[in-house]
């Protein structure tokens, strides 16, 4: 098994999620080669909660459900949810990668929506 950073594991979830999304293929049926942990952690963990992310997403978003969004911004806001969840990346690592990723892979209003979402989540989930 390959070894990456967690950046570029995080780019490949963000892309096979986003194939299994669009596609509707089975997530397994996606990788392609060798495929780090980290990343088939993630898709694993994401798929499994997909619903749950997606409603908290919906929760969090003014005018949008989660099925409304972009798939690569519902993709982003997924592993940035599931890797707050986990807690094993700092807050703010977490949302600068995501922010980056939507940037980079969508827009800048992309990136504005991901960084709003995810920032009324995290101060919802400090209040508590």
């Amino acid at each position: 098994m390959s070894t990456i950073s967690r950046r570029e594991a995080r780019r490949a979830a963000v892309f096979m999620l986003f194939q299994w999304d669009v596609t509707g293929k089975p997530l397994g049926s996606l990788y392609e080669g060798d495929v780090d942990d980290y990343t088939r952690r993630l898709t694993a963990a994401v798929s499994d909660r997909a619903a749950a992310l997606d409603d908290r997403i919906t929760s969090a978003s003014d005018d949008w459900t989660a099925d409304r969004l972009g798939a690569v911004e519902r993709n982003v806001l997924r592993v940035a949810l599931e890797e707050l969840d986990e807690r094993e990346v700092p807050v703010e690592v977490v949302l600068d990668e995501a922010v980056t990723l939507a940037k980079r892979y969508a827009s800048e209003d992309a990136a504005r929506l991901v960084n709003g979402i995810l920032g009324k989540l995290v101060r919802e989930e400090q209040a508590t």
